[in-house]
């Protein structure tokens, strides 16, 4: 089974709601297939921006990239993600991840695989109204404890927001779609992808069922210079972080030595240490023939969808027009 390649937008809750609606009717412009709001610790939760998106999206998919279960309770994302669904008409999607930062707030997020499978199937059960009880070693619900209105689809996608093989190979036998999340990186694709089709073939699913989403900061201008220059700062700030992640990486050293900078709050060195090379599996970054460059490999790797994170352009709207004008329209017809 080959998933349809697709092409998808974020954006970070930081914004008004005036500017939500602007920013869904420029998106529904474009052919766009997915449209998802981050709900990063501090800032606004997504379903907000994305109630009031959705109702000025008429095509695309939209979602939460992503929630986690140690902030929130699986009753309570089955219930965000029932109302998401009504509100758009049934085109939502659920997120879910471990989580980043909790130990800000004294949560040790122990037992991060069991949490995250439990919870994925908790979502599930009580979307489907299931009046069994469920016993995990995390979470349970009591017999007949089933949601008190009717969702409008039992079973609502889930994407698993990993880096990792053993949470791929879970998502493989419960999930519709991993998430890499900060990597535009395409021999990720190959790391994963083992893992996702043996958790398939575990649970009898069919191969190739299970699609793989790369995100990343993207930064599209046709001042290719500075829009390049944007992104090492952006990405300075986490790349730091998820480069360990990915065992493609070679470098120990320079990874110590950004990590050391980073630790230090020196971003402007951690940004001059991000070649070129080392920013295309990080980023998107660059003119749209850039883009385009980079989408076509990870098609070619075997990714299913691209997500253009934000803050999209030097300009925002401006990058969403080049990436709805000269990206999209190459590989749609």
């Amino acid at each position: 089974m080959k998933q349809p390649f697709r092409f998808s937008i974020a954006f970070q809750s930081n914004k008004s709601p005036v500017e939500y609606q602007a920013l869904a009717e420029l998106v529904d412009v474009y052919p766009f297939d997915v449209v998802s709001v981050y709900n990063d610790l501090l800032f606004q939760p997504a379903l907000g921006p994305l109630i009031l998106m959705a109702q000025r999206l008429h095509r695309a998919q939209v979602g939460f990239a992503a929630l986690n279960p140690y902030t929130l309770h699986p009753l309570e994302i089955a219930g965000q993600a029932a109302v998401l669904d009504m509100v758009s008409g049934g085109r939502s999607y659920m997120g879910l991840v471990r989580g980043s930062w909790l130990d800000r707030l004294g949560i040790e997020g122990k037992k991060s695989y069991q949490t995250l499978r439990e919870a994925t199937m908790l979502v599930k059960h009580l979307l489907a109204r299931d009046p069994a009880p469920f016993e995990g070693q995390i979470f349970q619900l009591a017999a007949n404890s089933t949601l008190n209105y009717q969702p409008l689809r039992a079973d609502v996608p889930i994407m698993i927001g990993t880096w990792g093989k053993l949470t791929a190979r879970m998502a493989g036998e419960i999930a519709n779609e991993i998430k890499i999340g900060g990597s535009s990186n395409p021999a990720m694709v190959g790391v994963l992808q083992p893992e996702i089709a043996a958790g398939e073939a575990k649970a009898g699913r069919e191969a190739g069922m299970v699609g793989v989403c790369l995100g990343a900061v993207t930064v599209v201008d046709e001042d290719r210079e500075a829009a390049r220059a944007l992104v090492r700062r952006e990405a300075a700030l986490y790349i730091p972080v998820v480069a360990e992640l990915d065992p493609t990486l070679q470098d120990p050293e320079w990874l110590q030595r950004v990590q050391e900078a980073a630790g230090r709050g020196d971003y402007d060195y951690v940004s001059r240490q991000i070649s070129d090379e080392m920013l295309d599996k990080f980023a998107f970054a660059g003119n749209p023939q850039d883009i385009i460059r980079q989408v076509e490999k990870l098609i070619e790797a075997g990714a299913s969808r691209v997500e253009f994170g934000t803050p999209h352009g030097l300009n925002p709207e401006v990058g969403i027009n080049l990436l709805g004008e000269k990206v999209l329209p190459c590989f749609k017809s």
